[in-house]
Parts: C-alpha cells; sequence; structure tokens
C-alpha cells in the first residue's frame, strides 16, 4: 500500500467534501404546513423565508399560526438536512465519516 497515494486521495476527497458542503450552503428546499405557511431554508439549515396565506390569520388562534409556522420550519430544516446527507453519502460512497 502506498501511503502518500493514500493520503493524496484523502486529501482529494476532503477538497470535493469542503466544495460540495459550499454548494449545499448555497441550495434551497422548501417545505408546507399545512396548505398555508411555506419556509424556504438552505441545506446547511438556514431559514431564508417564511410566507403565510394571510386567510389563515386569525388574532384569535395565534397558537394554530405558530403551530404551522414551527412545523413548516421543522420541515425545511429536515428536507435540507436530509438532501445534504444524500449528497455527501454519494461523495464518500456510504463510508461513515463522523462530521458528515
Amino acid at each position: 500500500m502506498n501511503i502518500a497515494k493514500l493520503m493524496k486521495q484523502a486529501q482529494q476527497m476532503q477538497a470535493g467534501l469542503a466544495a460540495k458542503q459550499e454548494e449545499l450552503a448555497n441550495q434551497t428546499v422548501e417545505a408546507t404546513a399545512g396548505g398555508k405557511v411555506t419556509v424556504t431554508a438552505t441545506c446547511a439549515g438556514e431559514v431564508l423565508s417564511i410566507k403565510i396565506d394571510p386567510s389563515i390569520v386569525d388574532p384569535a388562534d395565534v397558537e394554530f399560526l405558530e403551530d404551522l409556522v414551527l412545523k413548516g420550519v421543522q420541515e425545511a430544516i429536515a428536507t435540507g438536512k436530509d438532501k445534504a446527507a444524500a449528497e455527501m453519502k454519494k461523495l464518500t460512497g456510504g463510508l461513515g465519516i463522523p462530521g458528515l
């Protein structure tokens, strides 16, 4: 086994992973909760926007709106993480690399 060759391959994989992580940080996903709240987030988990259908804004039932917003945010972050994990798995060939 050639250690130098192995180290070079590891460095190439690390560079590829870093580039993919940066790319994923710029990719967005959308999730909708209750058909009325839409959340856009990056695959890195940064929430970019929340859109609320005005028809569900009821001052007497703020809890309902809060629940929908929370659900939308959670779904968008989960979708982004799933997409990022799938992309990383493609790059690593399914190897269990800690931190990815």
